[in-house]
């Protein structure tokens, strides 16, 4: 069977290929259809735009689709920049650079320990289809340094403190075991399964 990864962000490609590649399911890249889509997330919760996008990427293909939304929590910014994440910059097209700066100016008027998760949900239909949907959820703080080479978006200034650590000091292997997304995508992979696997007779 088929499964469209229902997004254009090479860093979430990369590790949801990387969460399920030892599944007897294969993967496809919008680029590898020639899909191009560019989804309006003004849904009001991550889960309302996770299911936004996988129905979506599953109406213009007709292929099963999974995606997801995720946000940075940050206790001290009252939960900020959450749902906004990918936008909180106040500049045109923010780089990850761009919003990890934004970040850390925000949070230099307040004390540390800068306590943080990051929060996503998956999502995954057909169609007119069910939405099916799973959270992960991954604790942490943040620092003031960038730490590390790997990963994307706030990995770079994202503490796991019994790691000690940043998201983005882990291998792919690790990361996919203590990540949000990793936690939302193993949560939601048993139905997948049971879903858009042939079943044995």
């Amino acid at each position: 069977m088929k499964l469209l990864l229902a997004t254009n962000n090479a860093g979430k490609q990369k590790e949801i290929c990387a969460l399920l590649e030892a599944l007897e399911i294969e993967l496809i890249l919008p680029r590898e259809i020639g899909l191009d889509l560019d989804v309006t997330e003004d849904g009001e919760t991550y889960r309302e735009n996770a299911a936004l996008k996988a129905r979506a990427f599953a109406e213009a293909s007709g292929l099963w689709a999974l995606a997801d939304d995720s946000g940075l929590e940050v206790d001290a910014l009252d939960g900020a920049p959450g749902l906004y994440s990918a936008r909180y910059a106040p500049v045109p097209h923010p780089t990850d650079a761009d919003r990890r700066g934004h970040l850390l100016r925000e949070l230099t008027a307040h004390s540390r320990p800068w306590v943080a998760r990051f929060r996503c949900v998956a999502a995954f239909t057909h169609r007119e289809g069910k939405i099916y949907h799973a959270q992960g959820v991954c604790p942490g703080e943040i620092i003031p340094q960038e730490r590390g080479e790997g990963g994307f978006g706030y990995d770079p200034i994202f503490l796991l403190p019994h790691k000690k650590r940043t998201m983005a000091e882990l291998t792919m292997a690790e990361k996919n075991q203590l990540s949000h997304r990793a936690r939302a995508i193993q949560a939601l992979r048993p139905t997948l399964l049971e879903i858009i696997r042939p079943k044995v007779v």
